[in-house]
């Protein structure tokens, strides 16, 4: 807007601004076909810049400033009135620009550059126009608008370095997302989500790069170096850990046919026992193996579990089998033990110890039951047992005559000892002394709860 403006000013000073040779026609007034319609100009305002200027009588028109007077054009053939009007019109034009200019300074999207160039431009226009007005106050006018246009230019500059500065913040953290991402640790990193998160990152900086506030080279440079080295170091450790894995499960899948393949083999084997041994064994091998490809993996599980299904299936088979026939037996010892229960509590030991032999005999005849009920029949048979021989034991201590021995020779020590305290508490009694009272009573009092349990432990001995 203001640089049309100063452009159609040019213009116009160009057909009326040169004086005219002496001589030549003189018109009586400015024309510009071109210039646009001036606006109306306010009498009292153009009557104040007159009075800064005159006009001789051979049309030389002249302005009065600090300075002193300058001649700023001629305009022959026309009267004082009209020639000082020209000019006026002009210092009018100056200052219209000036206020304009004053004007647009409050604008917010008046570029730092546009005030530089504007400023420059009515520095040039007023240093010594060919108008008449109050150019003294005018450049006074504009000299105050530097202050303005510095302020401004402040303003403009904090700004950018705000802006720069938050730029530089948003680059960082792009560029330490980066960089958190390529120092995780390869074994745990997810690597699709974290690629992806890369490339938006990518986008995210070209997109500031496009559209966001420039930041110095320098800056730039620096984090853009940090931003390649961390996706140069993903994209390595990616490659890297894939080749690893491909190995890896190149190795696993070979282990795991092998495994397979012995599965397959066993897989018609009927030495029962033996056999869910090996595969028990195989299926430890097979966790050791590591994991092939998704797809080489289940391929093979899915062999390794046909072979070990049909393995077990025809063991079941036969324990099924095995099992209707061991039925009978299991009626036959289960019909022993209500009689070998029968026993608990001792109370004959002898008897009991006679009985249980016979039922053992029995037992061990009887045969095989079906394996889902071994534990359980053996675990009640084994309690008889226990409890038989326990009340053996029992009997044992209570007739070992070491122990009696033992036992009626601590109470006879014991009685001795129980004989002297008594003596001492006493003679404690007889002094007075309470403290020697108290001690001896103490030990009186140990020594005959020792003694009530061993006279008890001797009579259990005697039985």
């Amino acid at each position: 807007m203001t640089e049309n403006f100063a452009a159609q000013e040019r213009e116009r000073d160009e057909v009326a601004g040169s004086t005219v040779p002496e001589g030549e026609a003189t018109p009586t007034a400015p024309v510009d076909a071109d210039a646009p319609e001036q606006e109306a100009v306010e009498p009292a305002e153009a009557a104040h810049a007159a009075t800064f200027g005159r006009v001789d009588d051979d049309g030389s028109v002249f302005v009065t400033e600090a300075a002193g007077e300058r001649l700023v054009g001629q305009f022959p053939g026309a009267t004082a009135e009209e020639a000082l009007a020209l000019y006026v019109r002009r210092y009018l034009d100056l200052q219209a620009k000036v206020v304009l200019f004053e004007t647009r300074l409050t604008a917010r999207d008046l570029a730092i550059k546009e005030i530089d160039q504007t400023l420059a431009r009515l520095t040039e226009e007023l240093a010594e126009p060919a108008a008449v007005g109050d150019l003294d106050g005018l450049r006074a006018r504009l000299d105050g608008l530097r202050s303005v246009a510095a302020e401004r230019r402040a303003a403009a500059e904090a700004e950018r370095a705000a802006a720069r500065e938050a730029a530089v913040a948003a680059r960082t953290q792009i560029v330490e997302q980066a960089e958190k991402i390529a120092s995780t640790d390869p074994e745990r990193i997810q690597w699709r989500p974290a690629g992806e998160q890369l490339r938006l990152l990518l986008e995210q900086w070209k997109d500031a790069q496009r559209s966001g506030p420039r930041i110095d080279r320098p800056t730039e440079e620096s984090l853009w170096k940090r931003f390649s080295h961390a996706r140069t170091t993903f994209d390595r450790e990616r490659r890297h850990f894939f080749a690893e894995l491909e190995s890896r499960n190149a190795g696993a899948k070979q282990a795991k046919e092998a495994l397979v393949q012995e599965a397959e083999r066993l897989s018609t084997s009927t030495d029962w026992g033996h056999t869910a041994g090996a595969y028990r064994d195989l299926m430890t091998r097979w966790k050791a193996a590591g994991r092939a490809s998704r797809a080489d993996d289940d391929a093979l599980w899915a062999r390794f579990r046909a072979a070990q299904d049909a393995f077990f299936a025809a063991r079941d088979a036969e324990s099924a089998a095995t099992d209707s026939e061991y039925q009978a037996n299991l009626e036959v010892k289960e019909a022993i033990l209500v009689e070998a229960e029968r026993l608990v509590p001792v109370t004959d030991l002898a008897a009991a110890k006679a009985t249980l032999r016979t039922l053992q005999d029995r037992w061990e005849s009887a045969g095989k039951v079906p394996r889902g009920d071994v534990q359980r029949v053996e675990g009640r048979m084994r309690a008889v047992e226990t409890a038989v021989r326990d009340a053996e034991q029992a009997v044992w201590r209570r007739s070992n005559p070491e122990t009696r021995a033992r036992a009626e020779g601590a109470a006879a020590q014991l009685e001795s000892a129980i004989a002297a305290l008594e003596d001492d508490l006493a003679k404690a009694q007889a002094k007075g002394d309470k403290r020697k009272v108290e001690e001896a009573q103490a030990a009186l009092d140990a020594r005959r709860a020792w003694l009530e349990q061993v006279q008890r432990a001797a009579q259990d001995a005697r039985g």
